[in-house]
């Protein structure tokens, strides 16, 4: 009777681990949700794209808005006032307060009033500017550059988050399936060991060993099932349908396979990467404000033509003319020149700013090297994690062998009344942890390899391989 029980109870146990392992696939079940999906649902949707994407738009129109400083300027005007006309000799300083007035000094302080108007257009080129317009169209160039860079790298950034949420959850996933086959298997065993108990073939302490187990497997269990629903809630930010989520995910292939041999397909230059050519696009916008700084102290040649009319209802001698005298010009007049103006003290204003840009520049060089160094250890980590990860991948299902084996040799030992439960408990967790840690040791050779090919600055690698 007790090797019948003893017999029945580990065939019971057995039936649980292998249906609690097989998959199951529900008629009418919604489609799955790959990982392929969930990059480009959130390349497509995420904000910090589009806030990105946006930004590049504005410096593209910034650069439109640099090249019309070539187009000369046409500004036209038309006045009509009710004044006074008395006029005094002296001169103002520059203001912007009084109101200036033109004509003979008449002599009297008379408070009538009388129409004036006046009507004009003036035209303005630049000819030339010693490249200063040049260098702003550069620096507004380099913006976009930079901001196009930045496109790419939040693509990436996003892309590569969305691919490891993806891939955390799987792995949450696998450590709540065997916390959950752990608690079965406890459970299972706790009533074959309480029915041992009841027919007096096994002391009571067995039994409570195991409830001790059977705990400790349940707190493992609502851990990982935390650890499921805050990683599915990160993954959701990433899909359009944040209710995706709960589609079951198409993930057979990362627990069956690891990407062997992608990562020598080529040397490294991270010149190419989105982060190296952004910074390379700071320092080429820094570079073309130096150059406009140290054009701006330069004559400024402005090609000017005017022409204008006017109309006044009052006389040099000082009358008045009636009605709507005023209204309109009468009198017309044109100008054709050129403006040379420097200003001469600007040199100590600009030598500074030459001086502040020429030192943010510097500081971006030094910058595209650091960034440049610090690509090359972040290749350097990821390759040598994805070795050992890859070792690791290896090992784990030997780690698999031998636990399975020593359960099976605690058993017999404990059916032969050679052993306590206490190693078959031990043996059994060993076989849980193993089987966990083989899966997720697979899923860690494919996070790994994510964030090789995210250090490279392209995805599509992995995704090729995850497919």
């Amino acid at each position: 009777m007790r090797a019948a029980g003893v017999g029945c109870f580990f065939l019971v146990g057995a039936v649980t681990i292998v249906l609690a392992q097989s998959p199951s696939v529900a008629p009418g079940a919604p489609s799955e949700l790959t990982i392929a999906q969930v990059v480009q649902d959130a390349q497509q949707n995420y904000p910090s794209i589009h806030v990105s994407e946006q930004e590049l738009n504005a410096a593209v129109a910034n650069i439109r808005l640099a090249r019309t400083s070539y187009l000369p300027r046409l500004d036209g005007i038309v006045a009509v006032n009710r004044a006074t006309r008395n006029n005094v000799f002296g001169m103002l300083l520059p203001q912007n307060i009084l109101p200036g007035i033109s004509g003979p000094v008449i002599g009297s302080n008379d408070a009538g009033s009388v129409w004036g108007s006046a009507t004009g257009l003036l035209f303005n080129w630049q000819p030339f500017d010693f490249g200063l317009r040049h260098a702003k169209v550069e620096s507004a160039a380099a913006a976009r550059d930079r901001a196009n860079a930045f496109v790419q790298r939040s693509q990436l950034e996003v892309s590569s988050a969305a691919a490891d949420a993806f891939l955390t959850v799987v792995a949450a996933g696998q450590a709540r399936k065997a916390a959950q086959v752990a608690v079965d298997n406890w459970e299972t065993l706790r009533r074959s060991i309480h029915a041992l108990r009841t027919a007096e073939l096994r002391p009571g302490a067995d039994e409570s060993r195991i409830d001790a187990e059977k705990a400790a497997a349940s707190t493992q269990l609502a851990l990982a099932t935390e650890a499921v629903e805050m990683g599915e809630a990160t993954l959701s930010k990433f899909l359009s349908k944040p209710g995706d989520v709960l589609k079951p995910f198409n993930h057979a292939h990362f627990l069956g396979d690891v990407p062997l041999g992608l990562e020598d397909g080529g040397n490294f230059h991270p010149e190419s990467t989105p982060a190296m050519l952004e910074q390379h696009a700071v320092v080429s916008q820094s570079a073309s404000e130096l150059r406009a700084t140290d054009r701006s102290w330069v004559p400024q040649f402005n090609l000017e033509a005017a022409g204008y009319g006017r109309g006044s209802g009052a006389e040099t001698n000082g009358q008045r003319l009636s009605g709507a005298n005023g209204l309109a010009p009468t009198v017309g007049n044109y100008a054709v020149g050129l403006n040379i103006t420097f200003g001469f003290l600007d040199f100590a204003s600009i030598h500074a700013r030459e001086a502040s840009q020429s030192a943010t520049l510097k500081a971006e060089q030094a910058r595209e090297t650091l960034v440049g160094r610090q690509l090359q250890e972040q290749y350097g980590q990821a390759l040598a994690a994805l070795h050992a990860m890859r070792s690791v991948a290896k090992n784990t299902p030997i780690q698999v062998v031998a636990a399975r084996t020593a359960l099976s040799q605690a058993t017999a030992r404990y059916k032969a009344g050679l052993t306590s439960i206490d190693d078959v408990a031990q043996a059994q967790r060993l076989v849980v942890q193993a089987e966990m840690d083989d899966s997720i040791a697979r899923l860690n050779v494919w996070r790994v390899f994510l964030q090789l090919q995210s250090v490279r600055g392209d995805l599509q690698p992995f995704l090729q391989a995850a497919q």
